[in-house]
């Protein structure tokens, strides 16, 4: 716990009232079981057993069902010093209150039917939200879109596997159910949706994570300088000696909206020196997990070897050429007929100078336009898996693949039905409909303690 001007403590579960009756009267000598439900009120916390005043506080009563975890919840809004808070919390535990483990207020909400699965992750992403287009996407998600959309498909799915299944059981009756081409045309209608829900899974991460941006380059071309001029501080160390970042530095950065998990790494070179090799080592790892990569050339030096070669390394990958240090003369190698301008399949590079600042921010709206094109497709209002829905949602595909192939190959109904009926499980999961304990503990275990 930090310190402030007000801490708040939440209460809540079967006895939060009668436990909070027994610590805090308000200023005419009413407990908390005498107030009426969504009421706020100012007055004492008491610890009676040695008859000590400990604090004057506001306290809430809200009265189940109509509570975020739909159990009877008190707040109490006390000075938010560190030892007063903890006083108050071990008068509560005396009284026989417990502490939250993390999550525990989201994960009751969820267990007693507020919130689906997808909200309760997205208490944590708007909790954890770094620019205002990740927080739109967790607002849009905390409101039920993601669990709209797979309600819909798990519904279509459901009826889909009730014609099938009454085909299996009335096939003497003089009904009509539907033939093989309608299955077909159904069952491929789920693929793309579920498609259509897996592609979203990009834009989520980037959102929610930050876009890995790798700075790369040889070394002393003006990878740290350009890290501090798009921060707009001097987060890098810069010398004119080469090799002078030897680990990755990383910060955020909110570009329109977008966060950029923007990362400085070591300048490619073959060197003897082991604490420099590692250093490059992390370069190429952070090179291959990156989303996107900033090659950074300096345009005052020789356009040489090692520089032909990051451009071929890093061609099949997502980038952008930054060319630096245009305040100072045009190296004459980069005129010639071989440069950058003479290569086949080239980007267009932009031309900048972290001294001076020309072109930083062409650069920036460059690094958008990438980004949007490319990474985060959708509108942060649009429904945006996670890594776990994502999973889930290529395991019901993939059952109702199969299902399309039995159907194909004449398969008896039996075998279609089943498939059908593991991708309406796999749906489940995702919102919580079906689900284990372990499920469970995995998604709130990294929640905060309170939340």
């Amino acid at each position: 716990m930090g310190e402030g001007g007000i801490g708040v403590i939440r209460l809540s579960g079967g006895r939060a009232i009668e436990i909070a009756s027994e610590v805090f009267k308000t200023k005419k000598g009413l407990t908390v079981k005498d107030l009426a439900s969504h009421t706020i009120h100012l007055g004492a916390v008491r610890d009676s057993c040695i008859g000590e005043h400990l604090d004057e506080v506001m306290l809430a009563v809200m009265r189940a069902p109509k509570t975020y975890t739909r159990l009877d919840t008190v707040e109490i809004y006390s000075h938010g010093g560190t030892f007063l808070l903890h006083r108050i919390l071990d008068l509560l535990i005396r009284q026989g209150a417990r502490l939250a483990e993390p999550g525990e207020f989201t994960k009751w909400a969820f267990l007693n039917g507020r919130i689906d699965l997808t909200q309760a992750e997205a208490v944590m992403d708007l909790i954890r939200s770094k620019t205002e287009a990740g927080h739109r996407a967790a607002l849009a998600q905390l409101g039920g879109e993601l669990h709209r959309r797979i309600a819909h498909l798990r519904e279509s799915a459901v009826q889909l596997l009730a014609e099938i299944e009454a085909g299996i059981d009335f096939t003497e009756e003089d009904l009509r159910f539907l033939n093989q081409d309608q299955i077909q045309s159904l069952l491929v209608e789920l693929i793309n949706r579920t498609e259509s829900l897996i592609k979203t899974a990009a834009s989520g991460k980037a959102l929610r994570e930050g876009i890995a941006t790798a700075i790369v380059g040889p070394p002393n071309a003006g990878k740290s300088s350009l890290l501090n001029a798009l921060l707009l501080q001097n987060r890098a160390i810069v010398t004119p000696i080469p090799g002078t970042t030897r680990d990755i530095i990383e910060e955020y950065l909110n570009l329109d909206g977008i966060p950029l998990r923007i990362m400085d790494t070591a300048g490619l070179r073959d060197t003897e020196d082991l604490v420099e090799r590692e250093g490059i080592l992390r370069t190429r790892h952070a090179i291959e997990q990156a989303d996107l990569i900033l090659l950074v050339l300096d345009v005052s030096q020789e356009l040489g070897r090692e520089e032909c070669r990051l451009i071929e390394e890093t061609a099949g990958k997502r980038r952008l050429i930054v060319c630096t240090k245009i305040d100072l003369p045009l190296d004459n190698s980069w005129k010639q007929p071989n440069g950058l301008a003479g290569r086949n399949n080239i980007d267009i590079p932009v031309y900048i100078s972290a001294k001076t600042g020309e072109g930083i921010d062409n650069l920036r709206e460059v690094i958008v336009k990438k980004v949007r094109s490319g990474i985060v497709t959708c509108g942060e209002r649009e429904a945006m898996i996670n890594t776990r829905h994502k999973a889930l949602l290529l395991q019901g595909q993939c059952a109702i693949k199969n299902a399309a192939q039995s159907l194909e190959e004449e398969a008896p109904p039996e075998l279609i039905a089943m498939d059908i009926r593991t991708a309406i499980d796999r749906l489940g999961e995702i919102t919580g409909e079906t689900t284990t304990e372990d499920l469970l503990e995995k998604i709130f275990k990294d929640f905060c303690i309170g939340k």
